[in-house]
């Protein structure tokens, strides 16, 4: 494991834990450099950098994602890890809304049903613990 590895490894499993575990076996069999990639670049580099705060740039992810439109997926994901970091329901839901505006009545619509579902599993989650 090479710095950047470890430390985007950290950061990843800080926003999710066990997430770099789980995306490096999501892509084992197919492509194992796509995750490597994926956890130097945006989590070993990008997300190290001063500046943003990790809660803010959570936030900054979830607008992107949603505003993007074809994201669900990965949209869920930073939802739960933005409340993993701190970050409120009515936090993640603002940001969602404000995309109504830059992105569309439907971007907003699929980002914030995508945010319903992952309140609620996120909640399920803290209720079990």
């Amino acid at each position: 494991m090479n710095d950047r590895y470890q430390r985007g490894y950290n950061k990843l499993n800080e926003l999710e834990p066990n997430g770099a575990e789980g995306l490096m076996e999501a892509f084992a069999d197919v492509c194992p450099d796509l995750a490597k990639y994926t956890i130097e670049y945006p989590f070993g580099d990008v997300l190290q950098r001063d500046g943003l705060d990790f809660k803010t740039r959570e936030l900054v992810t979830i607008g992107a994602l949603t505003a993007m439109g074809n994201c669900q997926p990965q949209l869920h994901g930073h939802i739960v890890g933005a409340l993993n970091l701190g970050c409120s329901e009515k936090e993640i839901s603002e940001v969602i809304l404000q995309m109504s505006v830059y992105a569309g009545f439907p971007a907003a619509i699929n980002g914030m049903t995508v945010a319903k579902a992952a309140f609620a599993e996120f909640r399920n989650k803290q209720e079990a613990q």
